[in-house]
């Protein structure tokens, strides 16, 4: 069997310019985010994976690692990376490791890249940062991949930055009130995780036994997704001079994200849950609903589920998603559907946990 490809496909390196499907392949896939990846992309109806590119697990049947995946799948993981074989390229490698690896290794000029760490997503001195052309022919504009503002940039980006999970929820609860000036002052952020945004390599703090009954905080207002976060809040408001302070916990369940978030308002709430109706009309995934939400709604899915109520003088937003779906690789599928110009569901039609 050759190890490059699902040897469920035709042929082994069908490329998505000759027959309109996508062909992917995927770098560090053998962590949380790559198995939740291969998992949505076997089911997607026009996307066909070439390889998932794993040094330590080569050979190794995909299935074998990612266990929820029996008898999906005979792809094995391959420690090749035959990069002209495919029109897109999924980096699921921790922060820091894609902009080495891309001065590193050249990519043919057709292929579009995804990158799911955080080396791509904050513009350096007001440019968008880019790969030196002089080892890597990656020299084009990193796009911003949050597809509630920069829906059009993504359809068509070449290079593809995808935003962090805590900057996904927490910029989804407040991007209307934001765009329409009804906020101010200092925001307040409170925000719990599940012990899968810690990936897959085991620690202290996502050991079963520790995290188990137990809830905890840590970067306390130093997250770094703050700067992927303020980015955004300039772009949309460039005058905006109060804070965002974030305070992130780590939560007892393995999924989702639970955000919420306070600030100063005065607009009536009738008008501000206009605003945000509006705001979110066309969003693919995105919904605002008229009562406060629970993160059993969103896990699972490629959803983001959002809410808002004032308190006298103060606008509570609420929003929650799926960490690993729309806060990684589900944002980073339906960016791939926009960037192919695909259905923007496409392969992202998936039932919530709920019971």
């Amino acid at each position: 069997m050759n190890e490059l490809y699902n040897t469920n496909s035709q042929s082994p390196f069908p490329l998505g310019g000759a027959g309109g499907r996508p062909s992917i392949g995927i770098l560090g896939a053998a962590g949380y985010t790559g198995g939740e990846l291969i998992r949505l992309l076997l089911n997607h109806p026009e996307a066909e994976i070439v390889f998932a590119n794993s040094e330590s697990n080569a050979g190794n049947r995909v299935a074998d690692i990612h266990e929820g995946l029996v008898g999906d799948t005979e792809l094995e993981f391959t420690a090749s990376m035959p990069f002209d074989k495919v029109d897109v390229l999924f980096l699921c490698f921790g922060h820091g490791k894609s902009e080495a690896f891309l001065k590193e290794h050249p990519v043919p000029d057709h292929v579009k890249i995804i990158d799911m760490a955080q080396d791509f997503r904050v513009k350096k001195n007001n440019q968008q940062p880019t790969v030196d052309s002089q080892s890597s022919i990656v020299n084009g504009q990193w796009v911003y991949g949050l597809p509630e503002v920069h829906r059009e940039d993504i359809r068509h980006a070449n290079y593809l930055a995808n935003p962090g999970c805590f900057a996904t929820c927490i910029q989804l609860a407040m991007l209307p009130a934001l765009k329409a000036g009804v906020i101010s002052g200092d925001i307040h952020v409170n925000g719990i995780t599940g012990s899968t945004g810690a990936g897959q390599k085991p620690s202290a703090t996502t050991h079963f036994s520790w995290r188990s009954d137990n809830i905890s905080v840590y970067k306390t207002f130093t997250h770094q997704h703050l700067l992927e976060i303020n980015q955004t809040v300039h772009e949309l408001q460039p005058g905006y001079d109060g804070r965002i302070l974030f305070i992130p916990q780590r939560g007892c369940f393995a999924r989702g994200i639970f955000v919420t978030a306070y600030a100063k308002c005065t607009t009536p709430i009738e008008q501000v849950r206009a605003i945000y109706a509006d705001y979110y009309k066309d969003a693919a995934f995105t919904h605002v609903v008229s009562t406060s939400p629970d993160l059993k709604q969103v896990v699972n899915t490629n959803k983001a589920v959002v809410y808002v109520e004032r308190y006298d003088d103060q606008l509570l937003m609420i929003s929650c998603i799926d960490n690993l779906l729309k806060g990684a690789v589900g944002q980073a599928v339906q960016n791939m559907n926009l960037m192919f110009g695909l259905d923007e569901k496409a392969g992202l039609n998936l039932k919530a946990s709920a019971f």
